[in-house]
């Protein structure tokens, strides 16, 4: 195998520590965390902060993230008919501003500061929308911009509970969502869209979702609204998908449903469960047609129940998704806000989540997991993310490409080079057109890399078709080789060439 060989000084500190074949780590793994914008769940800490400290707050999360081995982030940029980046459609949020439609000051993009920042650090950006939310808490005394849908369009709006949503049964206002989400995938490299599980709203006193005038209007050929509204959603997500071949094939579209699509006394093929509410029937989300039409490139349902929990066991839920995913991505929604937080005794228990991640990893067809929400990362009750950043996710992952995408990999990077300076050693080869990032694996002593997760020591994005090691040991012989990835995560053979040199020991303090 071609590689650069080099002798280097510095300090070693990655340290390799033997698996038990049960613990291997896999080498492409989904690791997802959601950051949540509405009302400041994750960030900002609170409406209206000064720029600067928002900034700070952010680049604090995202090392944490990255620290524990996160690799995608997914960051709500529309909670609720407003925006975390530059809209020409609707108002700056006021979750951000402290005021609905007051841009920061001094300015500056959320959305891309993100991106550029997640792509330095090698992670992945899921640009979360809310589809049909439209405001919160519309009896608190508020004050909408001139821009926001109850000005724009409140022909299209309907109060549920103590909520406004924008009717899913009205086409036009399913054809304006559409143009906010492509909106964003015209002007920002995020890597997906994503979607949670607000379509129709989670009900409220049982209390009928208020759509006489819309399914009066549009829904004349259902006898069943159920089945109407559930067909309004269907259009929805085809749309949003045939949008996206359209505009970016290569930006994936990922729904996180509610962890029950529905119970086997209801539906032989569901699941055996006994959910109080479901995916299909509740939410009117018929995710498991999406899935078998191909209308989606992955799956994250929210199995936020504990293993062994009678009426919604985890583990069942997990071996049913794995059994219904139709060969596309499907990754594990966790719920961290649980651990040492719920009535449910099995959260008192800090191996819960890491018992969680041994289950699925068992399981071919599940590629991932998700983490609601990154502030858990900080808080770590009872240590649950220790373990991620020690053990489970101690080598970074690649993650799994949709080879019903794209399946041609890139070539690899040619004119691999070395070169020392105090800094360390620095590494250049020449782009590759069809490269999304690079990955730069070292190996120790006189073997090439193997491209193992464990020698992986940088993931290379933004662009950029250089890195530089920092971290390296005096006298000791580096093998090193580069591969190209895509945007489908298809990656190259190791770069070509080969290169050995001996650095002074004065070449770096």
């Amino acid at each position: 195998m071609n590689q650069l060989t080099t002798f280097v000084t510095g300090i070693l500190l990655i340290c390799l520590v033997p698996l038990q074949a049960q613990d291997i780590i896999p080498k492409r793994e989904f690791r997802g965390a959601w950051i949540a914008t509405v009302s400041n769940i994750d960030w900002p800490s609170k409406a209206g902060l000064p720029v600067a400290q928002q900034q700070l707050e952010l680049l604090d999360l995202l090392d944490t993230l990255s620290a524990h081995g996160i690799n995608a982030v997914i960051f709500q940029v529309r909670p609720a008919g407003d925006a975390f980046y530059a809209s020409a459609y609707e108002p700056w949020s006021e979750w951000l501003s402290g005021q609905q439609g007051r841009a920061p000051d001094p300015w500056y993009d959320p959305l891309q500061f993100l991106l550029d920042e997640c792509h330095l650090r090698g992670m992945e950006v899921h640009a979360w929308f809310n589809p049909f939310r439209a405001a919160m808490n519309v009896s608190a005394s508020k004050t909408y911009a001139p821009n926001h849908l109850s000005k724009t369009h409140p022909e299209w709006l309907v109060q549920y509970g103590n909520h406004q949503y924008a009717d899913p049964g009205i086409p036009e206002a399913r054809t304006y969502i559409a143009q906010v989400i492509m909106d964003v995938v015209r002007r920002y490299p995020v890597d997906a869209v994503h979607f949670d599980d607000y379509f129709y709203p989670y009900k409220v006193d049982n209390k009928p979702f208020p759509d006489d005038q819309s399914y009066a209007q549009y829904g004349q050929d259902w006898e069943d609204r159920d089945a109407w509204r559930r067909d309004n959603v269907n259009q929805f997500v085809r749309q949003i998908r045939d949008s996206l071949l359209a505009v970016r094939s290569s930006v994936r579209f990922g729904i996180s449903p509610f962890g029950v699509w529905r119970n086997r006394d209801r539906d032989p093929r569901g699941s055996d469960t006994r959910g109080g509410l479901t995916s299909y029937d509740d939410l009117h989300a018929d995710v498991r047609y999406w899935l078998e039409q191909g209308w989606i490139d992955y799956v994250a349902p929210q199995i936020y129940f504990s293993i062994g929990y009678g009426p919604a066991d985890f583990a069942r839920l997990a071996a049913w998704w794995s059994r219904n995913s139709y060969g596309r991505q499907l990754f594990i929604g966790h719920s961290p806000y649980k651990v040492d937080n719920n009535s449910d005794p099995n959260w008192k228990d800090p191996g819960e989540i890491p018992s969680q991640i041994r289950l699925i990893r068992e399981q071919e067809e599940i590629h991932g997991s998700a983490f609601f929400s990154a502030n858990w990362f900080l808080k770590n009750p009872l240590g649950w993310a220790d373990s991620l950043q020690n053990h489970y996710y101690r080598y970074p992952a690649l993650l799994p490409s949709a080879p019903w995408l794209e399946r041609i990999p890139p070539q690899p990077p040619l004119g691999l080079e070395g070169r020392s300076s105090r800094a360390g050693l620095s590494l250049f080869w020449q782009p590759e057109p069809d490269a999304a990032y690079y990955v730069v694996y070292r190996q120790a002593g006189k073997y090439a890399p193997e491209t193992r997760p464990e020698q992986i020591v940088a993931v290379v994005r933004g662009g950029r078709s250089e890195w530089t090691d920092a971290h390296t040991q005096f006298l000791k012989r580096y093998h090193y080789v580069v591969t190209a990835v895509d945007a489908n995560h298809n990656e190259s053979l190791p770069s070509e060439g080969r290169l050995q040199r001996r650095v002074h020991r004065n070449a770096r303090p």
